[in-house]
């Protein structure tokens, strides 16, 4: 499947009238969140294809004027798209799941975790891998995350370092892809692909076209 997977930064090229020349025919649009809603649901608006998506470390709450008294409201979540994080779906050919936010630094209520809540979180994820393994004979495609594992695209200082429980993560189900966010490029010459395992890893930032496909396992 052609996916378009956004993350992190409002790109003017795709929130323009220009985005569907720029993006051409997709069928998945995915986001690794820290984006606002506007952003996504206007993308969603203009290519009208299945969105999923899961919130970054910041999260989102936006305000918006509604309704024939202006009273104002607060959206929580963007229209139109599905909230990936602890669930997992299938889109098309493909068995999609997602886990969202960063490691934890700082008190912040919400959208960061340590790696032992983390883990929590991937036990939440882990009856349905369970089914898919039995039903489709492998347990994940993709991972839409928005921070990257431990040592692989991630950053010395605490904010922007990846989870360990991810590492153990694609050793365990062997997703085909982990998409994430969270890092973002400022040089030509930064690593945005490695390949662990099974897995490829790849930063999306700001965004990135894929062609995403079921890959089987090797056992």
């Amino acid at each position: 499947m052609r996916c378009l997977v956004v993350s992190d930064k409002v790109d003017p090229v795709l929130y323009s009238a220009a985005i569907k020349h720029r993006v051409g025919d997709i069928d998945l649009i995915l986001s690794c969140g820290d984006i606002p809603f506007y952003y996504l649901e206007y993308i969603i608006s203009m290519l009208n294809k299945p969105t999923y998506y899961v919130f970054g470390n910041h999260g989102r709450e936006t305000e918006y004027q509604s309704g024939k008294h202006g009273d104002w409201m607060v959206k929580t979540e963007p229209m139109g798209a599905t909230n990936l994080h602890c669930r997992t779906f299938q889109e098309g050919p493909l068995l999609l799941a997602g886990l969202e936010g960063s490691i934890r630094y700082n008190k912040a209520p919400r959208f960061q975790y340590t790696d032992s809540e983390m883990w929590g979180n991937i036990a939440r994820l882990a009856p349905g891998l369970l089914y898919n393994r039995l039903r489709y004979g492998r347990y994940l495609d993709v991972l839409v995350a928005h921070s990257p594992p431990y040592g692989i695209h991630d950053r010395p200082d605490r904010p922007h370092q990846g989870f360990k429980s991810f590492l153990n993560f694609m050793q365990m189900f062997k997703p085909g892809y982990l998409l994430h966010g969270h890092i973002h490029i400022y040089r030509n010459n930064e690593t945005t692909y490695t390949k662990y395992q099974d897995t490829e890893i790849i930063n999306v930032y700001p965004y990135r076209i894929l062609d995403l496909e079921p890959k089987m396992l090797n056992e």
